[in-house]
């Protein structure tokens, strides 16, 4: 156990048995513990197997390459559908975190053997992802905002093109668009300030 990341299994108010047996089976992995993006994450050999996370309707175990799991017993959850490598195993319950205790070192095992062996998640190109029609009337009109676009990163370019489609209506992907474009001019990323 890292002292560094008790205070995060001292400070939840919800979840905090569960959150602490999962602490405990994934410990019993000799997984290391450390605290990255506010959340406790399990490495090996200082690659990201596991994480441990809180939402308001469950907590989670959080297998960052969850996708090259076999998940014989059909556990694992996609957070949504643009989640590529991670997946989750969701508890409300700390009595099914008990019961499945075997079941889940031997999903720990498996991430650290993927990690063991090298294994990539294959994502998806930046070109797979669908571009909102009124995205790509603006890049066809605006040269320098297609310049501008091409020069992101890919991860930055699919954050865009996820935010920009996720409207149901033309006139919000518009706004969104408007709002936005400045930024992308500015070769900045979506959460960049």
């Amino acid at each position: 156990m890292n002292p560094k990341v008790d205070f995060y299994f001292n400070k939840a108010k919800k979840w905090q048995e569960e959150l602490k047996k999962l602490r405990t089976i994934v410990l019993g992995c000799q997984l290391s513990e450390e605290l990255k993006w506010g959340v406790p994450c399990y490495t090996f050999q200082e690659s990201n197997v596991v994480l441990l996370h809180v939402f308001k309707e469950y907590c989670a175990l959080l297998f960052c390459k969850g996708a090259l799991l076999k998940d014989t017993k059909g556990i694992l959850i996609q957070q949504t559908k643009n989640t590529q490598a991670a997946r989750q195993i969701r508890f409300t319950d700390v009595r099914k975190i008990v019961k499945m205790k075997t079941l889940l070192k031997t999903y720990i095992n498996e991430a650290i053997a993927v990690e063991k062996a090298g294994l990539k998640v294959n994502f998806k190109k930046t070109a797979e992802f669908s571009t909102p029609e009124e995205f790509q009337n603006k890049l066809d009109k605006i040269p320098a905002l297609k310049t501008a676009f091409n020069a992101l990163t890919p991860g930055r370019q699919r954050a865009y093109l996820l935010y920009f489609s996720a409207p149901k209506q033309s006139k919000t992907r518009n706004a969104r668009i408007e709002k936005y474009m400045p930024q992308i001019l500015g070769g900045k990323g979506l959460n960049d300030n």
